[in-house]
């Protein structure tokens, strides 16, 4: 599979809506959990858990495959993003759009075909060094930075206007929105901006073709993150807080400035005052990811004063968040540490600062995650002439966070829903163990048993020895999940004869 899946087609929209409707006819329980066909159940919080026995969650942090584009030109020295890449299905390319720092600070366009190599065209828009033979890309050519920055960009594939089928955020203090019919030719709309400080994520959810932005604004540690959605992408709402960073956050902080002082192995930061130590949340992607929203809070841990005292130097941690409603967020895995530095040494780019992903790309039976990695903070006096790219991590797909068994056997049971589909599909690794579902009616009585699982099925159907979903279709239902020595990812339902 070479690009991006719609997860979340049409007449899904239609059928959550209509669960939504179905009030005179369900509980409150009922409502309070739904399981949408073709929609995976992750288990990042206990949205649709009842009971876990004997079970221990756990954290998956992607495999990173290095930096996948890197400075070429001479007047680059650092790249970064702030955007997930785009599929341009009617181009065959995968589309990014970067942030350039060097001889010629501003944006930069690249594609490719298969998301691991990448062109950057020659596009002759802005000149520089005396020649316009180079990718960058430009609101206004005579714009300065960073009123040029096209910062946050996503492909909408619902705009009837093909001149709007890109859309982007451009940075001019404040967010200025952006379309684009390729990505590349940009024209700004004649609305109001959207109040920011230097950093912003974009996604788009298509399951309710909004968009959802995040900016930076401030709270009692310093940077936190609000959020403003919009429908039209002319329209906003007024940005909320949704996220910042609390006592706790210090004291974990705490131990991770001096667990990274002490670990020699890693790229140590050029200022040390303890005077200077504080957490607090430096960007943010948010974007739907099956049956919930997920949050990548880059936590900005401050060391010191940077060289000219009006900043910080430090380092990131990405850690991850969910919410149901984009209001109401949770973190995840005790706030460990989804995507961290790189280690001296090993040819890496995330060193220190490590920015993005802004949203997770569906690659077959993966997900791919395209971030920001940048080797200093504050450049020390002997420092290499690229010190920032764009790198690339790769995840299990579902495979944020695990229901982990071990010899004893352990149990996971849902909470009550009404059942939409007539088959079943689970995301497990059992390759030593094993994994068996029952199906319990509305009063608790087994109605349905499968057979075990052994291997590892990234996306399998569940037979049963006895019974079977399709005589419990229209009914309210839980399903019991049994493991040994076992990973549980997701499970789905499905109507009919599904592709995974």
């Amino acid at each position: 599979m070479t690009h991006l899946t719609v997860q979340c087609p049409p007449c899904r929209f239609i059928l959550v809506v209509l669960l939504m409707c179905l009030t005179t006819t369900t509980t409150a329980q009922d409502l309070a959990f739904e399981v949408v066909p073709g929609q995976r159940q992750l288990f990042l919080d206990d949205a649709g858990i009842a009971e876990i026995n004997s079970l221990k969650r756990n954290l998956h942090q992607p495999i990173k495959k290095g930096a996948v584009i890197r400075p070429t030109y001479p007047a680059e020295t650092s790249l970064q993003t702030r955007c997930a890449p785009a599929w341009d299905p009617e181009a065959g390319l995968w589309k990014i759009w970067l942030i350039n720092s060097g001889d010629y600070s501003g944006s930069a366009y690249a594609h490719s075909r298969d998301g691991l190599h990448w062109t950057k065209p020659t596009l002759e828009q802005v000149e520089v060094n005396g020649s316009q033979k180079n990718s960058y890309i430009t609101i206004d050519s005579s714009l300065g930075w960073p009123a040029n920055l096209i910062i946050n960009v996503v492909r909408d594939p619902h705009d009837p206007d093909p001149a709007r089928r890109f859309k982007g955020l451009g940075h001019a203090w404040g967010r200025e929105p952006l379309v684009s019919p390729d990505g590349i030719q940009w024209t700004k709309l004649n609305v109001p901006k959207i109040l920011s400080a230097d950093e912003s994520n974009m996604s788009y959810d298509r399951l309710t073709q909004t968009f959802v932005a995040t900016v930076k604004t401030s709270s009692h540690y310093g940077r936190a993150q609000a959020l403003t959605t919009s429908t039209d992408f002319e329209s906003w709402s007024d940005p909320v807080l949704i996220f910042e960073a609390d006592d706790l956050d210090q004291k974990i902080g705490l131990k991770n400035i001096e667990a990274r002082r002490a670990d020699t192995s890693l790229q140590q930061v050029v200022s040390d005052d303890p005077s200077y130590y504080n957490v607090d949340i430096y960007n943010m992607g948010v974007f739907r990811y099956e049956s919930l929203y997920i949050g990548t809070p880059v936590m900005y841990h401050a060391t010191g004063p940077s060289a000219d005292g009006n900043n910080t130097d430090g380092f990131d941690l990405i850690q991850l968040s969910c919410s149901r409603d984009l209001k109401h967020w949770q973190r995840v895995a005790n706030r460990e540490t989804f995507l961290g530095p790189s280690r001296l040494g090993s040819g890496a780019y995330d060193l220190t600062q490590l920015l993005g992903p802004s949203r997770a790309v569906i690659r077959g039976d993966e997900l791919w995650f395209y971030y920001t990695g940048i080797k200093y903070r504050r450049r020390p006096s002997q420092s290499e002439p690229d010190w920032g790219a764009v790198c690339l991590a790769v995840l299990r797909r579902d495979g944020f966070i695990s229901l982990n068994s071990g010899q004893q056997e352990g149990t996971m049971l849902t909470k009550l829903f009404k059942l939409y589909g007539d088959k079943l599909f689970v995301n497990v690794d059992a390759p030593q163990g094993e994994l068996r579902i029952e199906a319990l009616d509305s009063h608790g009585r087994v109605a349905a048993q499968s057979q075990p699982l052994q291997g590892d099925l990234l996306g399998t159907l569940v037979n049963w020895t006895r019974g079977d979903l399709a005589h419990l279709k229209g009914q309210s239902v839980r399903l019991r999940f049994t493991s040994r020595e076992a990973q549980l990812y997701s499970y789905w339902v499905e109507n009919g004869v599904a592709t995974n």
